[in-house]
């Protein structure tokens, strides 16, 4: 795979590897801290769009980017950050960006289900070529190398994703948020007929489901004026999954589109476990959004 120059694909890879476990020792170690701690106050604030952050937020932010910046100081790369959004938006291609977010499903991380992640991309010209997510409830660190996809545990053993060939719709088990749901996505979910739902927090957990083959499927649904996801949401997860040969489109089967304004993924988006059935599976899905006048607007 093509990189900056004097990169090395596998040194990156392993400094990643480095960097990711680092992080799943910070995030732990919150995670406990937020179980024995009856008062949360000064650990948990609010932003301006009233979505928590967490110390631990902060504390993997500052880690991942220090030790990017530190190691890879001769690089001309930018890097995006939930915590830290100090690349404008601007609908222009950057060549190299990588796309940070530390903690992806932060109310999950608070309410202890274990369903949250640490998501790292590395994006060429708008595209995800390298993603990291970290589970580290699960002990599970996802790979994409711009080749190939695989997980590891922190000892290094490492196993082959194993998304399912299921591609009848009506035979597929649908995961969707649990923290951010709607009731169009309720009324989609339920006349598109899915054999199974599963509820849970982070792209990151969702998409890692899919590759497991514990779900078959995610749609992701935000309307205009209300909160969506963000280009860090996706940009890991879909580097994984793309890789593994599943897919993540819009309804249309278009490919997601980084860097717009407020770097928002709106709309109807839909991860699936076949690239080759995805199509089909997308224009399932219009048909019934059509045929049932569910509002995706």
């Amino acid at each position: 795979m093509y990189l900056p120059e004097g990169i090395d694909i596998n040194n990156l890879i392993e400094d990643l590897r480095l960097y990711s476990w680092s992080a799943s020792e910070i995030l732990l170690k919150y995670c406990n801290f937020i179980k024995n701690k009856k008062n949360n106050n000064d650990f948990i604030k609010n932003k301006e769009d009233n979505e928590p952050v967490t110390l631990a937020d902060v504390s993997v932010n500052n880690f991942i980017i220090e030790n990017l910046q530190k190691k890879y100081t001769s690089n001309e790369w930018d890097i995006l950050s939930e915590e830290t959004t100090n690349v404008k938006s601007k609908k222009k291609i950057i060549n190299w960006l990588w796309i940070l977010d530390p903690l992806d499903g932060t109310k999950d991380f608070i309410q202890r289900t274990g369903n949250y992640a640490m998501h790292l991309a590395l994006n060429y010209r708008n595209k995800p070529v390298i993603g990291f997510v970290l589970i580290p409830e699960r002990n599970e660190l996802w790979i994409a190398n711009g080749d190939q996809v695989w997980c590891e545990n922190k000892n290094g053993t490492s196993k082959n994703h194993t998304l399912s060939n299921i591609r009848d719709i009506e035979k597929m088990t649908v995961v969707t948020s649990k923290n951010h749901r709607n009731e169009e996505l309720h009324n989609l979910i339920k006349n598109i007929g899915f054999k199974r739902s599963l509820l849970m927090g982070s792209i990151g957990c969702k998409v890692a489901s899919i590759l497991r083959g514990e779900a078959d499927i995610f749609i992701s649904l935000s309307l205009p004026g209300k909160s969506a996801p963000k280009d860090w949401d996706f940009a890991a997860p879909e580097a994984i999954l793309k890789q593994a040969g599943g897919a993540i489109t819009t309804l249309d089967n278009k490919e997601l589109i980084y860097g717009q304004e407020d770097f928002r993924q709106e709309g109807l988006i839909i991860a699936s476990n076949n690239r080759q059935n995805h199509g089909r599976i997308c224009m399932e899905i219009e048909k019934i959004v059509k045929r049932t006048h569910i509002s995706l607007y």
